[in-house]
């Protein structure tokens, strides 16, 4: 199919509404879910460079629902809540940081530099 799904072509801008999707899950839950379902399903078709961003889209998710999850389970009692908050402010930030640097990489089009790393990068 020429690097094509269905008819549509695997893009930058694809990539690009991922990341908005994910910013805009700190706001409105749901959305990391259809953004990383974008990614897996363009994920194989993309160019090589472009590949990097859905491989760190993809990770981004799932460390962070990890983060997430662990954040919640901490504010399950009062004392527990002196560490699950801070968890959960740290996913947040954490989130923003990466999907404005993959968005960087990717306006410049750039290859991520490190789309298996855990933290900011």
């Amino acid at each position: 199919m020429n690097g094509q799904t269905e008819g549509m072509p695997t893009t930058k801008g694809t990539a690009q509404i991922v990341y908005i999707l994910y910013l805009v899950e700190l706001v409105i839950g749901v959305t990391g879910i259809i953004g990383v379902v974008i990614a897996y399903l363009n994920r194989n078709d993309a160019p090589d460079w472009l590949k990097t961003h859905y491989q760190f889209q993809i990770r981004t998710f799932w460390i962070g629902l990890l983060y997430l999850f662990i954040g919640v389970l901490l504010t399950g009692t009062v004392i527990l809540a002196i560490i699950g908050i801070p968890v959960l402010f740290f996913w947040v930030l954490w989130q923003v940081i990466r999907c404005v640097k993959g968005l960087r990489y990717l306006q410049r089009n750039e290859a991520h530099p490190n789309p298996t790393g855990w933290l900011f990068s």
